[in-house]
């Protein structure tokens, strides 16, 4: 299947010559891509550039403001040798599956190598309609594409494994949605774009030679040590388990709520991927529940691990046929992978609370366990600010003023405890952030932006991409937000 619009490579060899893009994925996996090209658009307009992530990625972010630069970021002209592809990929949604999602609106440009030598995807997001489209206009605009830039970014400074924007483009193109939109799309970047989706794609073709080649390209890819193992699909399998198992206790870690952690939204890397309806804890409450879609709270903030868990366990059923000859073998190996998916989270969650209760190396982990606990209890109880009182502590453990969590009697008694195994203040403030893209204050950027006005973005954007450095003058973005906002909700479409 062609596109009807094809890629003009002639052009692109001229004017993006300076940006090497490869096809590789179109070249060794084309039953799970669709050549296709993007739409043009009609008025681009560079909104926002990530200037360090271009320079990592070996692009001059001069050539990518220039007219050559935003042809490239908007799909209108590739590089020779790029093969633009719309992915294919299955996935559970909500528990259900669909055995044919795939790229509706987004394309992989190609693969590039950055100044380490380490290969990305260029991918695009909101790009028109492919094949997969389900019949959506496969257009974005320009707020869902600015959060997914500013989120992304914080997590990157947050130390959480994580897709990135390079940068997003006005299209002039009007998007309806409920309202008409100012359109835009989103150049992102990843390790890889394979997901757990695209193995269960895989594994619904009945082509084992598609599922080996798969695999393999996988383990080149996210786990090369895993080549030489006993049984690479198994080895492949530990890694994705451990991987996820880390990333997730660092959303827990710092109140974040991911809201759509569908099969097709969980990568191999390990890398967070698809920010639509995601936030972070205002009141610290486990079941918070910000997508509008999520009637049952499936993907509630406390079910987070489970969920993963449960999405790794779809991931294993493909991986089977690889894994041993003998079906109840196999299984038998994948279920003692999957069991070890608990300790790597648990392991992982109990070092990040240890730092941030600043606790040492002489204090067990049970105790480090049972005190993280409680702490999350009174503040459950409290209802007070996530991420402002876990950066309180280090005042309190400075012998200054204790956050309103610790009033309680309970409380006082939690804090002697704690105290008295010396916190370090310091250590604290290096991994409890005061700035993180907060819920109204993303809100409020967007708005901005949407009406033209990109001056609260950027400043939001200032703020995160320092979250530990206090600094003079962004006092109101470490600021709570105020029950009078009323409860948060997010949409898919954002």
């Amino acid at each position: 299947m062609s596109s009807p619009t094809a890629t003009r490579r002639e052009t692109a060899h001229t004017v993006a010559g300076s940006v090497a893009l490869d096809g590789r994925f179109a070249r060794e996996l084309p039953e799970l891509s669709i050549p296709w090209s993007a739409q043009t658009a009609p008025a681009p307009r560079l909104l926002a550039l990530n200037e360090p992530l271009a320079r990592e990625l070996g692009i001059e972010p001069t050539w990518l403001r220039s007219d050559a630069g935003i042809a490239l970021l908007t799909g209108s002209a590739v590089p020779e040798g790029a093969t633009p592809v719309a992915q294919a990929y299955a996935g559970h949604q909500f528990g259900g599956f669909s055995p044919r999602l795939g790229d509706g609106r987004a394309l992989l440009l190609g693969e590039l190598t950055d100044i380490d030598g380490a290969l990305h995807d260029l991918h695009l997001k909101g790009s028109g309609p492919t094949p997969f489209a389900r019949g959506g206009d496969g257009y974005a605009a320009i707020g869902p594409m600015l959060r997914e830039y500013i989120i992304s970014e914080a997590m990157h400074a947050l130390g959480v494994p994580t897709t990135r924007s390079l940068a997003v483009v006005t299209t002039g193109r009007t998007v309806h949605r409920e309202t008409a939109l100012h359109g835009a799309l989103l150049a992102r970047v990843a390790s890889s774009h394979l997901r757990v989706g695209t193995f269960q794609y895989a594994a619904t073709q009945d082509d084992r030679d598609l599922l080996h080649r798969l695999t393999d390209i996988a383990i080149a890819r996210h786990a090369p040590a895993a080549a030489e193992a006993e049984r690479p699909a198994l080895a492949l399998l530990d890694m994705v388990i451990e991987a996820q198992a880390t990333t997730v206790a660092r959303w827990m870690s710092i109140g974040f709520v991911h809201g759509v952690m569908n099969t097709d939204n969980m990568t191999i890397s390990g890398e967070t991927i698809d920010y639509g309806p995601c936030a972070f804890l205002d009141a610290y409450d486990p079941g918070a529940v910000y997508s509008s879609i999520d009637h049952g709270g499936r993907y509630a903030y406390r079910n987070q691990p489970v969920v993963a868990e449960w999405n790794l366990a779809r991931f294993a059923e493909t991986l089977l046929p690889l894994i041993d000859d003998d079906l109840q073998h196999a299984i038998g190996l994948a279920t003692a992978a999957l069991e070890r998916f608990s300790a790597h989270y648990a392991d992982a969650w109990l070092s990040l609370m240890r730092a941030k209760l600043g606790l040492g190396e002489a204090v067990s982990d049970e105790t480090a366990a049972v005190l993280a606990t409680d702490l999350l209890g009174l503040m459950e109880e409290a209802r007070v600010d996530y991420t402002s009182t876990l950066r309180a502590l280090s005042v309190c453990a400075s012998g200054g003023v204790r956050p309103v969590v610790l009033d309680s009697a309970t409380g006082t008694a939690w804090a002697e405890r704690w105290l008295a195994l010396e916190p370090d203040a310091d250590a604290m403030d290096r991994v409890n952030p005061v700035y993180i893209p907060r819920n109204h204050l993303v809100e409020e950027a967007l708005g901005a932006a949407t009406d033209g006005d990109l001056a609260p973005f950027d400043r939001l954007l200032e703020a995160v991409a320092r979250p530990y450095d206090v600094r003079p003058g962004l006092e109101r973005y470490a600021e709570a937000a105020t029950d009078a906002l009323g409860p948060y909700t997010t949409f898919c479409g954002t």
